[in-house]
């Protein structure tokens, strides 16, 4: 598989590294990298010889969220367009979510917006000691709503309303309380951690694998994939409004937002 955002390699025991590939981005999401995500996922959820797959970041940081230009694109968009944008990007993490095989993200630097979304469809995830997060979508004026399933599914509403609309980064250690980071580390360590949990995953029976994570997603009940045209339209909604409007433009105009 070649594509132009990510790299993809499988190696002789069927596990796979998936590695967002903008480095000079912060590995932000496009539309390009979401569809290319979308491929993949599918892919690998139907090759039998994959074991496992790790999704991480090159350079310095996991993702940070969503491209500029996607965004300003967004913005343009008519309210159908807005919409199909938000599905894509909802699909994408739904059928990351809902991957036959274990899911590992080696996360480190930050993870913002969008990648925080994509921490929270991982099964296992572990961190950088000193990897940030945040959800900053309100800071522009408009509301984590595409990744809020995946997330709140993740972190429970009580963690979630801590970080939802106040836009202020927090650190692993909050993350592992939530209990949606497994294990932080230092960087040099990392790959160790990751490899600990592939070498479990290797000692089971890979149809006994998919059918416990298939299990562990019914019995938590709401399928977060489910509410993705609830919140693409939500987010559409937010779009529309003269207050994300005047956000947004302050943003690429480098000044302070109305509200500051």
């Amino acid at each position: 598989m070649t594509f132009q955002t990510l790299s993809v390699a499988t190696d002789a025991r069927g596990i796979a590294q998936v590695t967002l590939q903008r480095p000079d981005k912060h590995n932000a999401m496009n539309a390009q990298m979401i569809a290319e995500l979308t491929e993949v996922a599918r892919e690998l959820g139907a090759d039998d010889a994959v074991r496992a797959v790790v999704l991480s970041g090159a350079g310095r940081t996991f993702c940070a969220g969503g491209d500029l230009a996607w965004m300003r694109d967004q913005a343009a968009q008519d309210r159908p367009g807005k919409v199909a944008g938000a599905r894509a990007l909802a699909d994408m993490l739904g059928l990351w979510n809902a991957l036959p095989k274990p899911l590992i993200g080696r996360v480190h630097g930050a993870a913002y917006g969008g990648g925080l979304g994509l921490v929270a469809v991982c099964d296992i995830v572990l961190a950088e000691s000193s990897t940030r997060f945040a959800l900053t979508e309100t800071r522009l004026g408009l509301i984590p709503a595409t990744i809020g399933p995946f997330v709140v599914a993740r972190l429970g509403a009580a963690f979630a309303r801590q970080v939802f609309f106040n836009a202020r980064p927090f650190d692993v250690a909050f993350l592992i309380r939530a209990g949606l980071v497994a294990h932080a580390c230092p960087a040099a360590d990392l790959d160790a951690a990751v490899e600990a949990e592939v070498t479990g995953i290797l000692d089971c029976a890979p149809g006994a694998v998919a059918a416990a994570k298939a299990l562990c997603r019914s019995l938590s009940g709401h399928d977060p994939a489910q509410a993705a045209e609830m919140t693409a339209n939500a987010l559409a909604d937010r779009w529309e409004t003269a207050e994300t409007q005047n956000g947004i433009a302050a943003f690429f105009a480098k000044v302070p937002p109305p509200w500051q």
